[in-house]
């Protein structure tokens, strides 16, 4: 079981930046791949970065690559989302998500089987 609590969330202008983080529990933590999703109302939750248990294979959508980052501390079991040159569509609910030790960087909310309660982001313009 792994519980999963996103923070850092808030309000900023176009152009600024914003670290999440995701703290969780467990003692597998650091063999879980880790992802962020983000959800707008109206719209289905879409994938935005994935990390492995290494932190050495990374993946990140279209619309935050070159802008996002996503790091991992397995001693800290915390997972971070470095959020540069926010534009308004990014606003969003940021989730943490933790898919089964070992998996494959997926895109797919669906893949993952555990959930944090989400953090609001908002980027005014």
């Amino acid at each position: 079981q792994v519980q999963l609590v996103e923070s850092g969330g808030g309000l900023v202008q176009a152009g600024g930046s914003l670290r999440l983080s995701c703290a969780a529990s467990g003692r597998t933590f650091s063999s879980y791949t880790m992802g962020w999703f983000r959800q707008v109302p109206g719209k289905e939750r879409e994938f935005v970065a994935a990390i492995r248990w290494s932190g050495g294979s990374t993946r990140y959508a279209d619309s935050v690559k070159g802008r996002f980052t996503i790091s991992r501390d397995n001693a800290k079991n915390t997972v971070y989302l470095q959020m540069n040159s926010l534009k308004p569509e990014d606003t969003a609910v940021y989730y943490c998500a933790a898919d089964r030790p070992g998996a494959v960087l997926a895109t797919t909310p669906g893949s993952y089987d555990y959930w944090g309660q989400g953090t609001q982001v908002t980027v005014s313009s």
